[in-house]
């Protein structure tokens, strides 16, 4: 079965994907007749030369992503994974010929059928009286054995684009920018990983992984590895990677050792989510330092991708400091990125958290409540909501993504460890603020906010006083913060409709003489009827609320742990322990 594609005609999809980015981009022009991109200021390279480079689509936003002042004049698209036409090549030779350039660099990737029609393109451009020059990038570190085809030209290519720019750009003549580059070329390896394939539109995936399966020195073809492994946490992946290329038997080795200074690509092969990205150049500057290597530069990002493959390549190029000046050096080119342009290694990369403000004395007395009372209140709160972990995960799976009960224990494991640490504050106003804020820095989810924002409003009331009708206050307060951040309103189907419905029966604490447990008790059994009644109610706000159904048939889960934890507190407060 072919890949779903969001494409016209799979024959179209090389010309469709390069008109479109010209379309978005002023600075960039067609070439009539040809899958050819230039830059549209083209006259102003009279007494230069230009760079063009090129190869399959599939790759991007290499190559026509880095066309523009200080990298590439212009790139020659193929059809997808196909090296481009030879008489395209020699239509933008002659295109920027045209306009008074000084001489040609064809840049190409190491790849037979791009050295040949670039290669056969150049030489009947030479043969018009055209200078051209041609440089083979090979920077694939995959293996270990020397072929006679020579290394593939990766994601390594796009540095030589840059530093081939900058001296472009600076008046370099054709012969010095070639031996330059030529040379760098040299001192830099990729390689690549993979967790699946990818596969060309229209077709199928060109291979196949099994589920704990992870392919090792890939190209951007599609082609399989030089071999499979067990998948392994990110961390022991880059350091298998890392080994790979640095392995001082392989042919195809970066000479990257202890003192060495480098620029770290790592690159989106098209199809990994930017926070694996992160987590891999994370473990990729902590493996380099911790072998001594610094990092001069580090560019995240997709650069040169194939298609949607699931994977990332690592680049490493020895620099010096006149090399680094070529990478820093300014382009307009819109897949470059605006790197900083300094060391990566060396600086200090957190600072130190605001120390917590002092708490103002608390002039209210604990209202009953002792620290060991309080203590065990919470210890059955978090029993409860730890049982309840399943059952709230079940309910959320229909309207959200299934973590309430994960939620709402993280946060019962948060209070837990919290009470290790020592006796709670038996002040009422003081233990809603603490809890307050861990909640916020341990529970997460939207649940986290709307707890922690209701135990910081409800503990305003209760630095005054502490008797019942301050405690009813405190809920009304609650309740009035969680619906103007939160937006929900009873009848919603989401925890306010329990708490709501607690909060009416609370109400009677403001009536002198009222009961502590009668009104309480009646408090929960109306939270629990709600939380039941949610199953019957239409989603109005939270994740629930996209549900394309109409009405769900379960409760709300974050209604079903509202009332528990009330159901907790009642029963914590009735006990002969308490």
């Amino acid at each position: 079965m072919t890949s779903k594609k969001l494409l016209n005609t799979v024959a179209g999809c090389a010309d469709d994907a390069l008109a479109g980015l010209v379309a978005c981009n002023p600075s960039l022009q067609l070439l009539q007749g040809h899958r050819v991109a230039l830059r549209s200021d083209l006259d102003s390279l009279k007494g230069r030369v230009a760079l063009l480079s090129g190869g399959g689509s599939g790759h991007e936003p290499a190559h026509a992503g880095f066309i523009g002042k200080g990298m590439l004049t212009g790139v020659i698209a193929g059809a997808v994974f196909t090296s481009p036409a030879v008489g395209s090549i020699l239509a933008a030779i002659r295109a920027v010929a045209q306009v008074g350039t000084v001489g040609t660099l064809l840049i190409v990737k190491n790849y037979t059928g791009d050295r040949l029609n670039f290669g056969l393109a150049r030489e009947q451009a030479q043969a018009e009286g055209i200078p051209v020059e041609m440089v083979v990038i090979g920077d694939d570190s995959a293996f270990t054995v020397l072929k006679k085809a020579g290394r593939r030209g990766l994601c390594g290519t796009v540095l030589i684009h840059k530093v081939a720019g900058a001296l472009a750009e600076a008046g370099v003549g054709l012969e010095e920018i070639t031996e330059r580059v030529s040379a760098v070329a040299k001192a830099m390896g990729t390689l690549g990983v993979s967790l699946s394939s990818c596969s060309v539109p229209g077709s199928k995936p060109t291979f196949e992984l099994s589920p704990d399966e992870v392919e090792l020195g890939l190209g951007i073809h599609g082609e399989a590895g030089v071999r499979r492994i067990k998948m392994a946490s990110a961390d022991e992946i880059v350091t298998l990677m890392l080994d790979h290329m640095t392995a001082s038997s392989s042919v195809s080795r970066v000479p990257v050792q202890s003192g060495s200074s480098v620029v770290l690509m790592v690159n989106n092969l098209g199809g990994l989510s930017f926070l694996e990205l992160g987590i891999i150049a994370d473990a990729a500057v902590r493996a380099l330092e911790g072998r001594g290597v610094k990092i001069a530069r580090a560019l995240v990002g997709t650069f040169m991708s194939a298609l949607e493959m699931p994977g990332i390549s690592l680049t490493l190029l020895l620099v010096d400091e006149p090399l680094l000046k070529l990478i820093d050096a300014e382009t307009t080119a819109s897949a470059w990125p605006n790197v900083a342009k300094v060391s990566v290694t060396g600086r200090k990369r957190s600072r130190a958290a605001p120390a917590e403000p002092l708490e103002a004395p608390d002039s209210t007395a604990a209202g009953g409540l002792t620290s060991k009372r309080v203590a065990l209140v919470l210890e059955r709160v978090c029993a409860t909501l730890l049982g309840l972990e399943e059952h709230l995960n079940a309910l959320d799976r229909a309207a959200g993504d299934g973590d309430c009960g994960t939620t709402h224990s993280r946060a019962a494991r948060a209070i837990q460890g919290w009470l290790k640490e020592g006796p709670p504050p038996a002040s009422p106003a003081q233990l809603l603020s603490k809890l307050s804020l861990l909640l916020l820095e341990k529970m997460g989810g939207s649940s986290g906010a709307l707890y922690g924002l209701f135990l910081t409003a409800a503990a305003q009331p209760l630095k005054a006083k502490t008797d019942l009708p301050a405690w009813s206050a405190a809920m009304d307060a609650g309740l009035e913060a969680m619906q103007k951040y939160g937006k929900a309103t009873p009848g919603d189907r989401t925890m306010l409709d329990s708490l709501w419905a607690a909060r009416q029966e609370l109400q009677a604490w403001k009536s002198p003489g009222a009961n502590l447990f009668q009104v309480l008790t009646k408090a929960v059994q109306s939270a629990e009827a709600a939380a039941e009644a949610t199953k019957n109610m239409e989603a109005g706000a939270g994740r629930a609320s996209y549900i394309s159904s109409a009405r769900l048939d379960q409760p709300d889960p974050g209604a079903v742990a509202a009332a528990a934890v009330l159901r907790a507190i009642l029963e914590a407060l009735q006990s002969p322990a308490v």
